[in-house]
């Protein structure tokens, strides 16, 4: 017989609290036209974006986080010294160690929380959150922090035509709690490794090592490349619109609701187009409010969905204790979907 004793966490986790940052530069699409054959027609009608939020020098990805943050403890009522780990999703934070969760919960004025770094994309958030609510009810943490933060200006390749347009900057976090009640559905996520290529980063770091710059590629003027995010947009696409509609159905199921049940829906913000198909797709019901942040924050991946919960809220668009579906995807190909009650 085990010796150990059994966790005592809460019967369930809810989202208590979400705030969100933009960068103060807003971009419109005619900047991006200064270097790629294009028009704004054409990324509008592609993508839904019209503007997007690129970070100056001193909106770093741990000051973005910080100011979300502190959004999010605020809406929640509970102070950082109550935070027992700090779950950070990005993909733009370029020192390989030590996590900028780390910097983020001491700013904060957390009391020693844990503090980690994820790198799971445009479905980092529903990882994270994943993780957390199974803190919260395993009880090693009473209030967790779950932070989406990219600064994707930093990787981006102004001169790709597939990508420049895409890509934003920002920060969304929430804070999980303890609940009463079931308010984080079962998550339905997983990766299919096979199609890795589609979405990538041009070039791995070590190629960076002195001797080896040959290989690198090169801007029309003839200066070395930064790694940027590449994506085969087709591929991506498909997957996205045929695959990802079926994983939010298994959510839906996993979670005991119908489609008619939902008052909110929440996709990860990749391209209006796959949006409008999935809520073709999944059916939803007229009532039910649908995210498209996209069209002036552009794709902000691990940031997205919790960006797009944050100005719903704040436009009285949602309201709380909706229920929402939520789904992210991308790089790996990975992805994760849950349905939650909106704090």
């Amino acid at each position: 017989m085990s010796k150990i004793k059994p966790s005592k966490g809460a019967p369930y986790a809810r989202i208590l609290g979400v705030g969100g940052y933009r960068p103060t530069r807003v971009v419109p699409n005619e900047v991006i036209l200064e270097k790629i054959d294009s028009s704004d027609e054409w990324i509008r009608s592609r993508s839904g974006i019209e503007t997007r939020h690129w970070a100056g020098p001193e909106e770093t990805v741990a000051a973005m986080s910080v100011e979300a943050s502190g959004k999010a403890l605020a809406a929640a009522g509970v102070d950082a010294s109550r935070i027992g780990a700090v779950v950070v999703s990005t993909v733009s934070h370029f020192s390989q160690t030590p996590a900028i969760a780390t910097e983020i919960a001491d700013r904060l004025g957390t009391d020693k929380a844990a503090a980690f770094d994820i790198s799971a994309g445009c479905a980092g958030f529903g990882y994270g959150l994943t993780l957390a609510k199974g803190m919260v009810v395993e009880g090693s943490a009473e209030y967790v922090l779950v932070i989406g933060v990219e600064r994707l200006s930093d990787l981006t390749d102004l001169e790709d035509r597939a990508t420049a347009f895409l890509f934003g900057d920002g920060a969304g976090a929430v804070v999980v709690g303890p609940s009463k009640e079931p308010a984080i559905g079962p998550t339905v996520w997983g990766s299919e490794g096979d199609k890795a290529e589609t979405i990538k980063q041009t070039v791995p770091w070590d190629r960076f090592r002195v001797g080896d710059l040959s290989a690198l590629p090169l801007d029309s003027e003839g200066n070395v490349k930064f790694p940027a995010i590449t994506q085969e947009g087709q591929a991506v696409f498909r997957w996205a619109v045929f695959e990802m509609a079926k994983v939010a159905q298994q959510a839906l199921d996993a979670a005991g609701i119908s489609p008619d049940d939902l008052d909110v829906f929440i996709p990860h913000q990749a391209n209006v187009r796959i949006i409008d198909s999935m809520v073709k797709t999944l059916k939803l019901p007229d009532h039910v409010t649908v995210a498209r942040d996209i069209r002036t924050t552009g794709n902000t991946s691990a940031a997205s969905i919790p960006l797009a919960m944050e100005r719903l809220l704040a436009t009285g668009d949602a309201k709380s204790g909706d229920t929402a579906l939520v789904i992210g995807f991308g790089a790996g190909l990975v992805y994760a979907a849950t349905v939650v009650t909106l704090p």
